[in-house]
């Protein structure tokens, strides 16, 4: 026990210290990634067909046809289409892939057309890329039948980054063309599945698991929309396409198999995310349930039943008989409420009724289920670096008599660039806490993973891409850093000496507003002092809503979310009082203080969360994080209320009828948070520096010697990593200089350092 060795020796603060005695168990899953087909993720980016619209699911979309006139889309069946070519002059259909096609000249690529023929055709395929011809073959005669016939064959070796296809047809009579498609294949013309080097930073994440296959594509905008594994399996030109709720059309090539397949390469744990008969717009009437109770089932039987089985047998069928050993299931997608609560303890029972060794997660969205029964619930955190370096220890007092927790999604989306650095160590500093609590937080992954630079839905993202390139943010190097020195258990470590920085509420204005309500406001005014200056409503300024003034009463009719009026004030610490009556809707008051602009405040809301609880929220660039712990609380409807609000940057108290709500003042940040882990006979430092200053640390590791170190950091907390300079911010090897039993670190602004030692 390194506290014991270390007795009696005279040290400089800060020194840091562990206790090998007491140790927590990490997840040996902690670490995993979430995809999500969003910003042309899956089409367009790892699924590496090259042609886009292959199957004329689209109409005409990014096709361009020398004659319009000739051409027409056809559709035969529900949702299966057909390309109909009228014959006479040569006609050119011209794709151009997904912004540009790539071709590897190490690679082999395959054109597959399916087509249909009344009368003689002759075709013949070329490239072309910054108006050169890069290649292409004689295609030839296409089969002279009005049955579909497919046809395979592969393409000269290329070597293009913004390649187009052009397919020229001559003949007479009709062609029909069920899809055009172009993959890189492996011997035996079999296409690859994944795009290489995508599939390798991914493979360089060592990911424990993989949540698939979203996201808000789970739920869709609609039921129609909404996502369906069952039309996902089978050939990948058969499968049902399906309009993204992200602005383009998904082809289903990557598929429920083809994700079981990549978590298999990855070795990763499986994490299906299944629908619970929940869109963004509806919900399955409880009595048609049964289907969507049956697809969570059936999915599991096919990843890890028998080939006896029905779903087993298809499974072996696409290729893979062994069990792909589903892990994990996931009920729904951000979903909540008493709607969701309901579904999520049909399909639990149901699951483990049957397969009782499957994990089950709850969603946390709008309320954690309170009767069913919870095994892991996914959290959810999207906000600024403030809020990610205030939070490391969140979990410290979380209890541990509840259910388990995965952190589903998180990335710091506000103060960020296109994912910099200052967003990286935020989020390190907040991995160093759920680290440190593995024993309850037991997996974790960042969202989103992918985008394809040509169609950003979110902003930043994990992994960037182009049609030939690609790269890791800032962030990507946390994920990896902490991925590969995951330690089997955390030690108890102490610090002596660290310094803390105060923080402070920002200076500004004042505000009243409400979020899918109609109140009223009145007898507004300010106390500084013994000063008291009353605030004209007609007088302030209305941001959003709809307001109208009369009588010096504010009244909002609308349902905005959220809507305000607005009045600056100069003073730095002040009171504002006001009376506020809810009229209807969904929820209370919003009470703004510190007001800076419409991205940058505080506010006390008051019957927020569908009128069930108070809280203060505190805006930074538009990320709101709350200030203390929300309170139970509802507000009547038609009753006038008194609100107060005490603030300075130092100190805000909230009152509700003369009664303190809340009392809170800005928590200091520590500049350092520091983890010691175990793993065989190494220790693992990790060092986190969310400061502007560097910081010189000592730090106890008894009869240990170090062995390697790495870290990552930046001249500015703003740099980021470009396609045309991938590896800006990226780690580079670093040092300790030993003393004795003690490894002595200067830690730089804005860094993260992980440090290895060996048992002597």
């Amino acid at each position: 026990m390194v506290l014991s060795l270390l007795a009696g020796l005279v040290l400089a603060p800060p020194f840091v210290q562990f206790d090998s005695s007491k140790s927590i168990r990490v997840s040996p899953d902690l670490y995993g990634i979430f995809f999500e087909e969003i910003s042309c993720a899956g089409d367009g980016g790892l699924y590496p067909e090259l042609v886009r619209n292959r199957s004329f699911e689209e109409g005409l979309a990014h096709w361009e046809i020398s004659d319009p006139n000739r051409v027409k889309v056809v559709e035969v069946s529900a949702g299966k289409h057909f390309l109909e070519v009228t014959l006479g002059a040569p006609i050119t259909l011209k794709n151009k892939g997904y912004w540009g096609m790539y071709f590897d000249p190490n690679q082999k690529y395959c054109l597959t057309t399916r087509t249909g023929l009344e009368g003689t055709v002759n075709a013949d395929v070329k490239f072309f890329a910054n108006g050169k011809e890069v290649g292409g073959r004689e295609w030839g005669t296409l089969d002279d039948s009005q049955s579909l016939m497919t046809k395979k064959g592969t393409l000269p070796p290329m070597t293009a980054t913004n390649a187009s296809m052009e397919l020229t047809l001559t003949g007479t009579g009709k062609v029909f063309f069920d899809f055009i498609s172009i993959a890189p294949h492996d011997k035996e013309l079999q296409p690859k599945r994944f795009r290489p080097d995508l599939k390798k930073l991914l493979a360089d994440l060592k990911p424990r698991f993989m949540r698939f296959p979203g996201g808000c594509w789970v739920e869709g905008d609609t039921m129609k929309t909404a996502y369906r594994w069952k039309t996902t399996i089978g050939d990948p030109l058969d499968r049902a396409h399906v309009n993204n709720l992200w602005g383009y059309q998904s082809t289903n090539g990557l598929g429920y198999h083809e994700y079981l397949q990549l978590c298999e390469d990855l070795k990763a744990a499986p994490m299906f995310v299944v629908n619970c008969g929940m869109s963004h717009r509806e919900v399955v009437p409880m009595d048609q349930m049964d289907e969507f109770v049956q697809d969570a089932l059936d999915a599991i039987e096919y990843a890890n039943g028998p080939t006896t089985s029905k779903w087993g047998a298809i499974r072996a069928a696409n290729g893979h008989p062994g069990s792909f050993k589903l892990k994990y299931l996931e009920i729904g997608n951000e979903n909540g409420g008493a709607a969701y609560e309901e579904r999520y303890d049909l399909i639990y029972k149901a699951v483990k009724a049957k397969y009782p060794e499957v994990h089950l997660i709850a969603n946390v969205w709008g309320g954690t289920p309170k009767k069913a029964k919870l095994d892991i619930i996914d959290e959810h955190y999207y906000s600024t670096p403030s809020f990610f370096i205030e939070n490391a220890d969140r979990y410290d007092t979380y209890d541990r008599k509840g259910p388990k927790v995965y952190v589903g999604e998180y990335a710091v989306t506000q103060g960020c660039g296109n994912g910099n650095l200052i967003g990286a160590i935020a989020e390190a500093a907040f991995m160093t806490g759920m680290e440190r609590n593995s024993d309850h937080v037991i997996m974790a992954s960042y969202a989103p993973l992918f985008a394809n630079l040509n169609l950003k839905s979110w902003n930043p993202d994990l992994i960037y891409f182009d049609s030939s390139k690609a790269y890791g943010t800032p962030s990507y190097h946390v994920q990896k850093m902490f991925a590969e020195n995951l330690p089997h258990e955390v030690l108890k470590t102490a610090a002596i000496g660290l310094p803390t920085m105060a923080t402070y509420f920002p200076k500004g204005g004042i505000g009243v507003g409400t979020w899918n309500t109609q109140a009223e406001f009145k007898d507004v005014a300010i106390h500084s002092g013994k000063a008291i200056r009353k605030v004209d409503v007609k007088d302030m300024t209305q941001e959003s809503g709809n307001w109208t003034i009369a009588n010096d009463v504010g009244k909002q009719t609308g349902n905005g979310t959220p809507t305000r009026l607005f009045a600056p004030v100069s003073e730095v610490s002040y009171t504002v009082k006001l009376k506020a009556r809810r009229l209807a809707g969904a929820e209370g008051f919003l009470i703004t203080v510190g007001r800076k602009d419409k991205d940058n405040y505080l506010w006390f809301n008051v019957g927020g969360w569908g009128n069930t609880q108070h809280a203060i929220e505190w805006s930074v660039d538009g990320g709101k994080r709350s200030v203390g712990k929300a309170v139970p609380g509802k507000i009547e409807t038609g009753k006038w209320y008194d609100v107060s609000v005490e603030y300075s940057e130092s100190r805000i108290r909230c009152f509700l009828d003369g009664k303190v709500i809340f009392d809170e003042k800005p928590k200091p940040i520590k500049p350092l948070t520091i983890t010691t882990g175990r793993s065989g006979n190494e220790l693992i430092t990790k060092v986190v520096n969310v400061s502007n200053k560097a910081v010189a640390v000592n730090i106890g590791i008894g009869a240990y010697d170090f062995v390697r170190g790495q870290q990552l950091t930046s001249g500015s907390p703003l740099d980021e990593n470009t396609l045309l300079n991938p590896n800006k911010v990226a780690p580079k090897p670093t040092f300790a200089k030993m003393n004795g039993k003690i490894a002595i670190g200067e830690f730089p602004p804005y860094s993260l350092t992980i440090w290895r030692f060996r048992k002597q």
